[in-house]
């Protein structure tokens, strides 16, 4: 049985992603395309839709595609992957720096309220 292949365009409205997405992640090499005899990309069907999905939701809890790259078969080629023993360690570091970040957050709120409240710049911490 052939592989049935897709143009960017419909990878694109399988996906939701934009067809620049798309690009930028075969150009960081994320994705496996060929071209077609027309010179166009193809990408192969049933694998593109799930790595451009799992690259989807990587970006939105907060890697890069330096370190979605990084990462094994297993969270790429696996739709809905959450977690996979290579990259536990990743995931918990980028979970502690958005912690830090909230509780940087928080401070600054708090500050800013107070500064609001009292009409002047409370001392820096």
């Amino acid at each position: 049985m052939s592989e049935c292949w897709l143009s960017i365009g419909d990878l694109a409205r399988e996906t939701g992603a934009s067809v620049r997405s798309i690009r930028h992640y075969d150009g960081h090499g994320l994705l496996t395309s060929s071209r077609a005899s027309n010179g166009y990309r193809v990408f192969p069907a049933t694998e593109a839709i799930v790595q451009v999905r799992q690259i989807q939701r990587l970006i939105a809890a907060g890697f890069s595609l330096a370190e979605i790259r990084s990462f094994p078969d297993c969270m790429l080629l696996i739709e809905g992957a959450m977690s996979c023993p290579e990259t536990s360690e990743i995931q918990r570091k980028r979970l502690a720096s958005i912690e830090r970040q909230i509780a940087d957050l928080e401070r600054r709120r708090v500050r800013l309220r107070q500064m609001l409240a009292e009409g002047a710049a409370p001392p820096l911490d």
